[in-house]
């Protein structure tokens, strides 16, 4: 692989830290104002400058997988990607986290069906009011047509994330899976991608190894886009 690996830094437990207490404060409830004072101290010390919010948690692993690929340490840039556990969170978490709270650099991805929570909370946070993608990825916000799942499989080829499901010890789970009556009218797209998200953790897992296993310039732009502005 072309790529220039890098190790973590110091900045890494802060990064966790402040990413549990958001979630915490995004959450409410009774451990919201303890949380609070722990994001709120940390982005005033050695916490992120900069935050970028996901729907889940492997759009994180992507994220972080690609950067290490480019040879970029988030942690030591101060940069924290956050998996907000859905899009209909995003409001919230503009809310906290951008000029109405703690005004902290802001930047996303989302599926293309979530973008209409976006534009909304966007507004409201008083960050812009974006109509098209374009407008959304000027603010910083990618979208990714349909999943970012879709964007990899797409970008790697089938025979591409049938080799990565080699390596993750699936290919005989996938098969199986194939051979459902339910899976047979389906293309081989859209079998694989079906087939990642049926276990709790594969999708993650494939994310990353996904990006692991591209060529640096067959990688989605919604992801590449990202990670440059970042």
């Amino acid at each position: 692989m072309d790529d220039n690996r890098v190790e973590s830094g110091p900045q890494t437990h802060a990064s966790d830290r402040f990413r549990e207490a958001a979630v915490a404060w995004a959450a409410g409830g009774p451990a919201a104002d303890a949380a609070r004072r722990t994001a709120t101290g940390l982005a005033r010390t050695h916490g992120p400058r900069t935050v970028v919010l996901v729907e889940g948690v492997s759009d994180r692993a992507a994220l972080e997988a690609l950067a290490v690929r480019r040879g970029r340490d988030l942690d030591a840039e101060a940069v924290c990607v956050l998996p907000m556990g859905g899009a209909t969170g995003v409001g919230r978490f503009l809310a906290l986290l951008g000029p109405r709270g703690l005004d902290l650099r802001l930047c996303g991805l989302c599926d293309a069906a979530e973008t209409g929570y976006f534009r909304r909370a966007l507004e409201r946070a008083g960050l812009g009011s974006p109509e098209t993608y374009g407008e959304l990825e000027r603010l910083g916000f990618h979208v990714c047509d349909a999943d970012l799942e879709d964007e990899l499989i797409r970008a790697l080829g089938c025979e591409g994330v049938e080799e990565v499901a080699a390596e993750q010890g699936d290919l005989r789970s996938l098969r199986t899976f194939r051979n459902q009556p339910a899976q047979r009218p389906r293309t081989a797209h859209q079998q694989l991608r079906r087939f990642i998200g049926t276990t709790a953790g594969r999708k993650e897992s494939y994310a990353r190894a996904m990006v692991d296993a591209l060529d640096l310039d067959r990688v989605p732009h919604p992801l590449d886009a990202l990670l440059a502005h970042v």
